[in-house]
């Protein structure tokens, strides 16, 4: 069961990072675009569309990938003080009850719009337009991704239920270990206290 929670982790972090590049072609267009609107005196008509149909693009295909590594917004206010089985029954609950029918909803709704799309070969409105069909058909394989994800984690919680600790996820990049990074550069706790005070005490100077 473990081999296959990670190989789910594994797809949605491919898809996540190879669509993650979208941030590259979209600051080179944005840069070319400005270059060209206000050097060359030559905007385009299609360039707002474009921009919209990248981010887009990039901001659903993510989706799955984030979840797989646990990043998207929760309030942990109260949720980090809870143990693993208590942290995994409201899990549960919430993927039940919200994630599933949402992402469902949004699964069968994207196919709809992506089929309506293609069928009529749809076009944004722009003075030069661009295809917009292939940007909806995202949407159903975005959905459909995001929702296998989400089953993993609910088998995730099942399993935290019953054993108490969170099952192992897929390592990928990590987020800035303070403590490690306190030590490479020599920084104690007490020095950053000084400075803080000493800034403090600055700061109320006339």
């Amino acid at each position: 069961m473990q081999k296959i929670l990670l190989a789910v982790d594994q797809v949605s972090t491919w898809v996540g990072q190879l669509f993650s590049w979208l941030i590259v072609l979209l600051t080179l267009l944005i840069s070319w675009e400005v270059f060209s609107r206000y050097v060359l005196n030559k905007p385009h008509g299609w360039a707002l569309d474009a921009q919209i149909i990248l981010y887009g693009t990039l901001f659903m295909m993510a989706g799955a990938y984030t979840l797989a590594k646990n990043n998207h917004v929760r309030g942990d206010v109260l949720y980090s003080f809870f143990e693993p089985r208590t942290q995994a029954w409201v899990d549960l609950v919430l993927y039940i009850v919200f994630f599933l029918p949402g992402v469902f909803a949004m699964t069968w709704a994207g196919w709809t719009f992506a089929a309506d799309a293609v069928a009529i070969k749809e076009q944004t409105f722009s003075a030069d337009p661009l295809p917009i069909y292939p940007f909806k058909a995202v949407i159903p394989i975005a959905a459909a991704l995001l929702l296998a994800q989400g089953l993993v984690e609910i088998v995730r919680c099942i399993a935290c239920i019953r054993t108490g600790a969170w099952p192992s996820r897929g390592q990928d990049v990590e987020e800035v270990d303070v403590e490690k990074l306190k030590e490479m550069v020599q920084v104690k706790d007490e020095d950053i206290v000084a400075a803080g005070q000493a800034a403090l005490k600055k700061a109320g100077q006339p």
